[in-house]
């Protein structure tokens, strides 16, 4: 694979991984062998979940087990108080990042790295992450947080807690198949601060501390956030082609668009653009995917770029009622499978991930009593 000069460590193989595989060319993501394409058309998050953290889709049995311990959404005390108390002031991925790491001082399993107690964090992670987001929402608006339901599938659950009401059949599909596209994605940034942070021997929840951060930027997963603000401002399908050549003539940022790995088009950007468009039918204006649709379109006649994951979900997501500002927190607990899956591998066979940097400072220099005195003087 030809290394991309604009990224750092692009083409770099730094470890061996059995959970997702991407062909860039091609244009396919798989969850340990199976097309993503095929993962979102025929099973759900829960079932999704269980493959990445397990290696095989779940049978009847298992799958109930899964669903079960996936249920227990309830926080403890001192977290949900953590939210209550900050939810005023805080911004959503500090607020996340924050609480996952408050969920360790009561974790049964704590500090355990063994592979079984490990799938058990894994799994109250999964389950508690999205009642995190619901209680931040609905504290900040000054609203009484919705219970998480055991009764309801994850994405029910997920959107109910959010928005205070039962989502339709459509929404919550709709709901599970961006999460289930967004669950893993294999050697990206927030994943391989994650492994790092595992090899050194630190824990699932240090681990994944470390990968929300990561997640929380512009340029990786507040991406799709960012992509949004543009559309609100282009505002119309009509308007969007010429602010887009606008923004390129400038060399400003255009998110959305491109990709450290794909040189074809984002497999997991087809399935978003197909529910994007399926919404527009229904919603009005702003049309939202003929917004996107003619970002594609300029884009593509323009650089020839494909679109990315980010592009479709921001209007997917803004159609499913979704603050812009919780897509990336949302991109975070639909992630945190995927990177749980990666802690399990990376402590099965750990070894510290300690690369070199290339020095470009001074040559190596005399320390003198005159040379810090000068230094000091210029500062």
């Amino acid at each position: 694979m030809a290394a991309k000069k604009s990224v750092q460590l692009s083409g770099v193989v730094v470890a061996q991984s059995s959970v997702s595989s991407i062909d860039p060319d091609e244009g396919v993501l798989m969850y340990r062998g199976y097309d993503i394409a095929d993962l979102a058309e025929h099973s759900t998050y829960e079932e999704v979940a269980y493959l990445l953290l397990h290696g095989e889709l779940p049978t009847g049995d298992a799958l109930d087990a899964f669903r079960e311990e996936l249920s227990h959404r309830e926080l403890p005390a001192h977290v949900a108080e953590l939210i209550d108390r900050s939810a005023a002031r805080a911004l959503p991925m500090d607020m996340l990042r924050t609480a996952v790491s408050a969920l360790a001082f009561a974790d049964p399993d704590r500090p355990s790295n063994d592979r079984g107690a490990e799938l058990r964090k894994a799994s109250r992670l999964i389950a508690q992450m999205p009642t995190i987001i619901g209680r931040y929402h609905r504290r900040r608006q000054g609203l009484d947080p919705v219970a998480p339901d055991p009764s309801l599938s994850y994405a029910e659950s997920f959107l109910t807690m959010l928005q205070g009401e039962a989502p339709s059949e459509h929404a919550a599909r709709a709901f599970d198949v961006a999460m289930i596209l967004h669950a893993e994605h294999e050697m990206n940034a927030s994943t391989f601060t994650t492994r790092v942070v595992a090899g050194t021997g630190a824990d699932l929840h240090g681990a994944i501390v470390g990968g929300i951060a990561a997640l929380s930027g512009p340029l990786h997963g507040g991406a799709n956030e960012a992509a949004m603000k543009l559309f609100r401002e282009w505002a119309s399908p009509d308007a969007t082609p010429g602010a887009v050549r606008a923004i390129l003539e400038n060399k400003g940022k255009l998110f959305g668009f491109g990709h450290p790995l794909y040189r074809a088009y984002d497999p997991r950007a087809i399935i978003l653009k197909r529910i994007s468009h399926e919404f527009s039918e229904e919603a009005g204006e702003p049309n939202w995917y003929a917004i996107t649709e003619a970002a594609e379109r300029t884009v593509f006649e323009e650089k020839g770029l494909y679109p990315n994951v980010d592009l479709y979900s921001a209007s997917v997501y803004t159609y499913l009622a979704v603050p812009t500002d919780l897509f990336t927190p949302l991109f975070a607990a639909s992630r945190v499978a995927g990177q749980a899956a990666h802690v399990l591998e990376q402590h099965a066979d750990n070894k510290i991930i300690r690369p070199s940097a290339e020095y470009v400072g001074p040559p190596r220099r005399a320390f003198t009593r005159s040379s810090a005195a000068s230094t000091s003087s210029r500062s």
